[in-house]
């Protein structure tokens, strides 16, 4: 097996899918093992401190405990300079504006995602409330996509790709509802990412529970 770094992963989790889409994207090959959650491996248990996923280990030991962390890896790992200015460009404010789409991905949305998703575990109010919460994202993601194909201009970001995976999600909760709803760029901007073949053939590849004996998976395959 070459050596590579470790990524551990959760198929179905957002910042596991941001990440690999992050890696496929950039071209950055890792050992991947996809970790069962209710039975995680040893060997991710034994790294200590938090055992979530997606988690990577360098081939220099160094930790990078969370999906930014993994993605930003890839950026300082990619041979395409090109590919690194268009997530990422060399642009002060332009960074700024992604930041701030992904603190408010990760912060508010995700929490009335999961709220949405879950709605019965959280009976205060009811799964149309917490949908009307997350739509307050779902309109400023309406109004940015109706002037531009991204969030940042004619071509994908990093905002693009950290929040993709989780309106993905929020569509999953009620399909019908999301298909007729008045949100059609953001359908649109959606349906790009999870109709490219990028997706489908290498990010969402399932991949059985890695065990210790078995070899790790390269990804993204060539």
């Amino acid at each position: 097996m070459i050596v590579l770094p470790i990524l551990y992963s959760f198929r179905r989790c957002p910042y596991a899918i941001r990440a690999r889409y992050t890696l496929a994207f950039l071209n950055v090959s890792v050992r991947l093992r996809e970790v069962v959650l209710k039975s995680k491996p040893d060997a991710l248990l034994a790294l200590g401190g938090r055992s979530s996923v997606p988690q990577l280990m360098d081939c220099d030991g160094t930790r990078y405990p969370e999906s930014l962390d993994i993605m930003f890896w890839a950026l300082s790992k990619t041979k395409s300079n090109e590919l690194t200015q268009q997530l990422w460009p060399n642009c002060t404010q332009t960074k700024i504006k992604i930041q701030t789409w992904i603190r408010y991905n990760d912060s508010t949305f995700k929490y009335w995602l999961d709220r949405y998703k879950y709605a019965d575990r959280h009976p205060a109010h009811s799964e149309a409330y917490y949908r009307g919460k997350g739509e307050v994202f779902l309109k400023r993601l309406e109004a940015r996509l109706s002037k531009t194909p991204f969030l940042l201009g004619e071509a994908e970001s990093l905002a693009d790709i950290a929040i993709f995976p989780f309106i993905r999600q929020f569509a999953a909760v009620n399909q019908n509802w999301f298909d007729s709803s008045p949100y059609r760029q953001v359908r649109l901007w959606l349906r790009y990412f999870i109709d490219a073949a990028r997706f489908k053939s290498t990010v969402m590849v399932k991949h059985t529970a890695w065990r210790t004996e078995e070899d790790d998976v390269l990804f993204p395959t060539v």
